[in-house]
């Protein structure tokens, strides 16, 4: 089993750190671990940030209190450094990209023939509107309007052939909202412009994780269906942020992909 995206952002870059995540994944008898870290942890990346810090106190707030608080160098030398090692899971270094149409060089020129073993882009912004921070930022935003735009957005994602993966592609229901239209011509847009990048999808158990009570395990089974109808990859992840949530229901994730 696998879980494809787990965060290094709360510990040090020491292979001490990497060991507890490695002794959880044992223990939840995973045979791989792709860890990672969000790109705005590193200040190389932070004019993309520009335009959604500007449009909300909100994120600027937390933008400065959060990023750019790591270094890109030390980061891409730890994970030299644990290949050095044996453990007794595999382990993957990755480095989930929030995807802004515009700073698709930028994203190249900072990770292309670093090292990195996977690259995935994730849409946790639509346009200026931050969508997953907290429920209370939905009041009065247009809920069709934002769905129409975050698969859009996400398509381009898929169409920009930057990345290897597509991080949690429906993670805009976390917060319970529903569109009053039907999402099959997008899950089905998507799933072709995945195909058609060689990318995999990321069934990711963060978002109910974080929100029981408005989001469900996983990405919708329709998705998957249509995912699946097209040959496209779906890897199990936790986004697991500290050691204890690695491997958080991946069996349960893996029982979602097998019975569609």
């Amino acid at each position: 089993m696998i879980d494809g995206h787990i965060h290094l952002e709360y510990g040090d870059y020491t292979l001490e750190y990497i060991q507890k995540f490695v002794d959880k994944a044992v223990e939840m008898h995973l045979d791989e671990i792709w860890l990672l870290e969000h790109n705005y942890m590193f200040p190389e990346f932070s004019s993309m940030y520009d335009s959604v810090c500007a449009h909300s106190s909100f994120v600027n707030d937390w933008f400065h209190r959060k990023a750019g608080r790591k270094s890109y160098e030390s980061y891409l030398d730890l994970i030299k450094k644990v290949r050095k090692e044996v453990y007794p899971v595999k382990i993957r270094f990755g480095l989930e990209v929030c995807y802004f149409k515009g700073y698709e060089d930028l994203v190249v020129q900072l990770t292309k023939d670093k090292g990195l073993d996977f690259l995935p882009g994730s849409i946790h912004f639509v346009g200026d509107f931050a969508f997953d921070h907290t429920a209370e930022l939905w009041k009065g935003v247009d809920v069709d309007e934002t769905y129409r735009r975050y698969f859009e957005d996400s398509c381009s994602l898929a169409e920009s052939h930057i990345f290897d993966g597509i991080g949690h592609p429906d993670s805009i229901k976390l917060f319970g909202h529903k569109p009053s239209f039907s999402l099959m011509d997008y899950y089905e847009r998507l799933a072709e412009a995945l195909s058609e990048s060689h990318m995999y999808a990321d069934q990711n158990s963060g978002i109910e994780r974080r929100c029981p009570d408005t989001a469900s395990l996983g990405m919708d089974p329709e998705l998957i269906k249509i995912l699946k109808n097209h040959n496209v990859p779906i890897i199990t992840s936790s986004d697991a942020h500290y050691p204890e949530d690695v491997g958080y229901k991946i069996r349960e994730l893996n029982n979602c992909i097998e019975e569609i």
